[in-house]
């Protein structure tokens, strides 16, 4: 694998002799000194250019960064919409390098940079940027939920769980496993990532996806956490709802103690939808 000498090298290089390149940043967990870096860390750049359709004209301009194993373009693509402005390319090399690269036009300097506070300017050839950012992850610290916030992830987490109920009952473990991931888990993990908060302070970020979340957590609750993945049949799907469920009782009623929030009635009411509709299934239509 390339260095990340090299790399940036590569990029400066490039960008410092082709006068449509004006400015060049850094984003992501490259700029974040909080996160220990390894092999498989992006290389997240971004081209000022004065000129965007000159670049997308073609791709041969991009072989100089090296030999590519797979390149995809969200701005091309029709099934996948893209989500952000400019033009991107994501490319994963042969060494394993991995680059982000995005165009975007001169007159988004001033926007891009109340987009994120996690960047690192790296070149400004015409001397745009009167005071050079310091790149911090504050944005993504974990957040002191309010009283109306508490309760709004209580109500999504019990509000979704008779969706995972009706798809075990109907027998779409499909439908079900999608609203456990996409719904029910998201909240348990936003209730217990609160928990933390509580515990250690609201002045660090547990990562995206909550990937630092396991460092927090006592072991016996990680393991609860971690049983509640397996999904791969009905008995299973109906043992790890009801792990969440419990999961989520408990964190959030000692995160409502510790917060002087009140415990909201959802959690009882639901939780005899599940006994009741559980049983009569499973007597009807065996796991």
């Amino acid at each position: 694998m390339r260095s990340e000498k090299q790399i940036f090298d590569t990029i400066l290089n490039f960008a410092d002799a082709d006068d449509r390149i004006r400015m060049v940043t850094l984003e992501g967990s490259r700029t974040n000194i909080n996160i220990a870096p390894d092999d498989f860390q992006d290389f997240d750049i971004t081209f000022f250019v004065t000129d965007i359709q000159s670049f997308t004209a073609d791709d041969e301009w991009l072989n100089v960064f090296g030999e590519r194993l797979i390149m995809q373009k969200p701005e091309d693509m029709e099934l996948f919409p893209a989500e952000e402005k400019g033009f991107s390319y994501l490319m994963l090399f042969w060494d394993d390098v991995k680059i982000d690269l995005t165009l975007l036009p001169l007159d988004l300097i001033d926007e891009y940079f109340t987009w994120d506070k996690l960047v690192k300017l790296l070149l400004d050839k015409d001397n745009r940027i009167a005071l050079s950012p310091v790149p911090t992850d504050i944005d993504y610290h974990l957040q002191r939920p309010t009283e109306r916030m508490f309760d709004d992830c209580c109500n999504e987490f019990w509000n979704t769980v008779p969706y995972v109920v009706k798809g075990l009952c109907r027998k779409e473990i499909l439908f079900a496993i999608d609203h456990m991931n996409d719904i029910v888990r998201k909240e348990l993990l936003r209730m217990i990532s609160w928990l933390v908060g509580i515990e250690r302070g609201f002045h660090f970020s547990l990562g995206k996806n909550y990937k630092f979340l396991n460092r927090y957590l006592p072991e016996e609750l990680w393991n609860r956490l971690m049983a509640t993945y397996r999904m791969d049949s009905y008995q299973q799907m109906w043992d790890s709802l009801e792990q969440c469920m419990a999961l989520f009782r408990e964190v959030s009623a000692q995160a409502a103690q510790r917060l002087g929030y009140l415990y909201p009635p959802y959690d009882e009411k639901i939780s005899e939808y599940v006994i009741r509709h559980k049983a009569k299934y499973s007597a009807e239509r065996p796991l």
